[in-house]
């Protein structure tokens, strides 16, 4: 299995994929790198898809993959039933201009309605 490694080392990947968990799940949407953001991606759908199973076994992996209680709680109460007729790609990335210091291919990654 192939993936990105950010430019960090295994520690630094993980809490960085945690804390972009969190944020996306708080607001919905974020802006991020397009390599941040396929990865996110990944992650963010299997979380859905154990939001979506429901029982305590998923969430205590969701809290696992998040690591904030409150985020996993709102996970599990609002994300079933908004996603149940979804069988998958729960998230969209949309292409934004390139960042002004380094130009970076900046994306925003949301939820899909």
């Amino acid at each position: 299995m192939s993936y990105s490694k950010l430019g960090r080392n295994s520690s630094a990947r993980k809490a960085l994929i945690k804390s972009l968990l969190a944020a996306f799940f708080t607001h919905g949407r974020i802006e991020t790198t397009e390599a941040k953001a396929k990865t996110l991606r990944r992650v963010a759908d299997k979380v859905i898809t154990l939001a979506k199973r429901g029982d305590l076994h998923a969430r205590r992996q969701a809290i696992q993959a998040v690591d904030d209680v409150e985020v996993v709680h709102k996970i599990f109460e609002e994300i079933p039933e908004k996603f149940s007729e979804r069988n998958g790609g729960y998230t969209r990335i949309l292409k934004l201009d390139r960042r002004r210091g380094d130009a970076a291919p900046m994306v925003l990654i949301e939820l899909v309605d």
